[in-house]
């Protein structure tokens, strides 16, 4: 699957939110649901909502920001729930009844590029996290932003920089194209062949694909020409131990919907003598612990004037 057919099957992506991303481990889900978690608490406190206000969360998926919006406001918080996928919506639902505050919340099925669900000026605050990256036309979303928002309203955005990423798959792809196939560089061509099922791995394709093609900064700048102001970048990069770093948990990780999980990866795409030569080499790294991570999440905050 491409990232093409994966954008347009919301289906896919509720798959992988609800189970996939999880590894089909506790420890996993744990991890993640916490980081998670804090990442929203940062975007919450960047939106400065108070009692009496309405927020809408862009792109809900499985309600999380929703339901930490209630917890730290309360009744008196009002929350548009929006997404593309209905399972999604669905799901997000019965997490906010189980929790008793449905009755805060209203549902709707729609892109962020195409609030039609939500009237002009009509909520105080607009939250998203890792949505925007992915979709190709970020100045139209905004603009989505600035139309529904009431003056003096504010976005809060936390969205994964990727282009690091993409660029260091593109820097790998290099160094295999110009080596030989060695045993000593056996294994930089297998961590190529598993490293493009997630990313690019040209200049030319990483500039092309939403995800990728985009930094910080450009989300400033995308901000300010439409016209918002008291804009905020906090850019947080962290590189620490990779979250559930055992070997089984990596078999099954599926960083992106598009992207087939490792175990399905050396199943179809290794020999068996690559199999062995892999599992080796990161079964070692794991157990000396040198599995590690980068994550760098933009967080944008800004207000549109009175």
């Amino acid at each position: 699957m491409s990232f093409r057919e994966a954008e347009a099957d919301p289906d896919q992506w509720a798959n992988w939110l609800m189970r996939d991303r999880f590894s089909n481990d506790p420890d996993v889900e744990r991890d993640l649901l916490a980081t998670i978690e804090k990442d929203v608490d940062r975007l919450l406190e960047h939106a400065g909502l108070q009692p009496g206000m309405t927020l809408l969360d862009v792109g809900s998926g499985d309600g999380t920001v929703a339901l930490r919006a209630t917890e730290r406001i309360g009744p008196e918080l009002k929350v548009y729930v929006t997404d593309v996928s209905p399972r999604l919506l669905e799901y997000a639902r019965q997490r906010l009844l189980a929790r008793g505050v449905d009755s805060q919340c209203s549902f709707s099925r729609c892109a962020a590029q195409s609030l039609h669900a939500i009237a002009d000026s009509s909520v105080d605050a607009v939250t998203t996290r890792a949505v925007i990256g992915y979709l190709p036309d970020k100045m139209a979303v905004l603009r989505e932003f600035w139309r529904v928002l009431k003056p003096g309203g504010r976005i809060s955005l936390a969205e994964l920089i990727r282009r690091d990423e993409a660029f260091e798959v593109c820097a790998l792809r290099k160094f295999v194209e110009s080596a030989p196939d060695a045993l000593e560089n056996r294994l930089f061509h297998l961590l190529h062949r598993w490293k493009r099922t997630q990313f690019p791995d040209t200049e030319e394709d990483a500039l092309r694909l939403p995800m990728t093609n985009f930094s910080e900064r450009d989300l400033v700048s995308f901000a300010m020409n439409c016209g918002f102001e008291d804009v905020h970048m906090e850019l947080h990069i962290d590189i620490g131990p990779a979250i559930g770093a055992s070997w089984d948990a990596l078999l099954e990780s599926a960083p992106f919907p598009w992207s087939p999980t490792l175990r399905t990866l050396m199943n179809e795409q290794f020999s068996a003598e690559e199999r062995l030569l892999f599992e080796t080499v990161l079964r070692s790294d794991i157990g000396a612990g040198r599995m590690r991570t980068a994550t760098r999440m933009a967080f944008l905050s800004a207000t549109k004037p009175i």
